[in-house]
């Protein structure tokens, strides 16, 4: 039987579970109570979610799973020139996939054409499991392009791919959750990997915290190259999330959302303003 059948069910089961469990506790140990958002958020923000979905589905020939296993046949990239076993192919692959997202989060802040696309995500005026999942298709795209080049380069196995995918998925509904940890562990969890708490900041309207804590999973990255911020220098509890130019209801609604990259902004507000 080949599992690759089956990957896509697997993966949405862990996918539905994680956006479930995750979305409750926001409910239930709230950071930020319902009333300081507008819930309506999340209609829109899944519905972008399931338009993305269904749209790369429609435009992409092959899954990123069917190519790595496309690569492993015909013994391509770096690992498998190697010789590297399943489990130091896997694990090497998880790190190097990791590192990967990093920077290209890093570039999607800097390089101004792509902020606009990303500033999708960053518009959100909440910030809970919901906004984990709320990207303009153009950036997914644009991603998974980055993230087949890094497939044929370095020879990721099929299971990588699919092990990947779902700690990726995990990790941003995670830290994307409107919840906080006890202050104890917060502090020792985010020694490894990104913590709510930690990722609320890179979310703050205040830009050089925007431009900082990029991590989607292991924290290390942000400490190792300079880019990690302990604490916000806001009240993140209070209306600081998001970014000024976006605030209103309206600026939340799918369309909205779809047309916000080609939506012109002055040269001072390309960016919120620092405070």
């Amino acid at each position: 039987m080949n599992w690759l059948a089956f990957e896509s069910y697997f993966r949405l089961g862990f996918f539905a579970s994680g956006l479930l469990v995750f979305w409750l506790a926001g409910l239930l140990f709230s950071f930020r109570s319902r009333a300081q958002v507008d819930t309506s958020r999340w209609f829109h923000n899944t519905v972008l979610t399931l338009f993305n979905s269904l749209l790369m589905r429609v435009l992409l020939p092959i899954s990123l799973v069917a190519l790595a296993d496309q690569v492993s046949e015909s013994k391509l990239g770096l690992m498998n020139w190697l010789g590297l076993g399943q489990v130091p192919n896997l694990l090497l692959s998880l790190v190097l996939l990791d590192c990967v997202i990093y920077f290209q989060h890093i570039v999607f802040h800097k390089v101004p054409w792509l902020w606009r696309l990303h500033r999708v995500h960053h518009s959100d005026i909440g910030f809970d499991t919901t906004t984990a999942l709320r990207f303009h298709p153009i950036e997914i795209g644009l991603s998974l392009v980055v993230k087949a080049f890094v497939i044929v380069a370095l020879g990721v196995s099929p299971a990588a791919i699919v092990v990947f995918e779902v700690l990726l998925n995990f990790s941003a509904m995670f830290n994307h959750a409107n919840f906080s940890l006890p202050k104890s562990f917060e502090n020792f969890l985010k020694v490894l990997i990104v913590t709510p708490d930690m990722h609320r900041i890179h979310h703050s309207v205040r830009q050089p915290e925007t431009d900082s804590n990029f991590g989607f999973c292991l924290s290390v990255w942000d400490r190792l190259f300079q880019t990690f911020t302990a604490r916000s220098a806001l009240d993140l509890q209070a209306d600081n999330i998001g970014l000024a130019e976006f605030r209103t209801a309206k600026d939340q609604q799918v369309h909205k959302l779809l047309m916000q990259p080609f939506q012109a902004l002055s040269p001072k507000s390309s960016k919120s303003d620092s405070v």
